[in-house]
């Protein structure tokens, strides 16, 4: 790798970021190759060691290396799960007795595992609320947390909310809720999935939801706050979910009226 000229208008540590990636972007440090030491790069620019460390931080705030402790500053595997929006609800889907995340993940080759991390009737958010038609100033709501993950790698947390006067006493309050998740119950309580909507936003994860995705600095996330509704047109259920930006795709194939 031959060092380019130096530009008066970027600071060293920029300069060095910028080579690194034009290398990783033309193939030259293919995903899974371990970047030059700090010390390394140090020599090689002619710079402070602080500046080399700041050259890598810049590359990981752009989703394009991560570090392993105790092994070294890695290309990123620029691998993606993606979340099919448009047929993962289909009743063919159903049949094969998986939820649409673990079929998902199958499909493309990896071992999925979902955490129930909580379960509990809470008041909704307002926004809950407003698609659900329940009161917001009331426990009115069955609140579902997972936490989801592709090959041991957190991708995305999923917080699911039903009708407590629906949920009540039945097996979606409970971790395990049988064949076909928690659709099946709900179909069994009357709601046949006809109709989803799902609204897309892009922003950046609070604190809390960057330690449960392991983000790296920079990295945002994609929410998808997504309703389901029934026969008569009336929405019965609604997650939110948070997906890792550098690890989820959305593919989505509609009819056009």
């Amino acid at each position: 790798m031959t060092t380019p000229a130096p530009s008066a208008n970027q600071p060293p540590s920029r300069r060095i970021a910028e080579e690194l990636r034009a290398a990783i972007k033309a193939g030259h440090l293919a995903p899974g190759d371990k970047l030059p030491s700090e010390r390394a790069l140090a020599q090689r620019y002619g710079a402070a060691r602080n500046t080399a460390r700041e050259a890598i931080r810049l590359l990981a705030e752009q989703g394009l290396v991560t570090a392993r402790h105790g092994s070294g500053v890695f290309v990123r595997e620029a691998q993606r799960l993606f979340r099919f929006g448009s047929d993962r609800y289909s009743r063919g889907n159903r049949e094969t007795g998986l939820t649409p995340f673990r079929l998902e993940a199958k499909r493309q080759g990896k071992e999925a595992r979902i955490d129930v991390v909580g379960i509990t009737r809470e008041r909704p958010p307002q926004d809950i609320a407003e698609r659900l038609a329940v009161p917001a100033e009331e426990e009115s709501v069955l609140h579902r947390e997972n936490h989801y993950f592709a090959d041991d790698e957190p991708v995305q947390i999923g917080s699911t909310y039903l009708r407590w006067d629906e949920a009540q006493g039945t097996p979606l309050t409970k971790p395990r809720t049988g064949k076909d998740g928690i659709y099946g119950r709900l179909e069994e309580l009357g709601h046949v999935m006809t109709r989803v909507r799902d609204e897309i936003t892009a922003r950046m994860p609070t604190p809390a939801e960057a330690t449960v995705l392991n983000l790296p600095s920079g990295i945002p996330v994609i929410e998808v706050l997504h309703t389901s509704l029934n026969q008569q047109d009336t929405a019965f259920e609604v997650s939110r979910y948070v997906h890792r930006a550098d690890l989820t795709g959305l593919l989505y194939e509609l009819s056009v009226e």
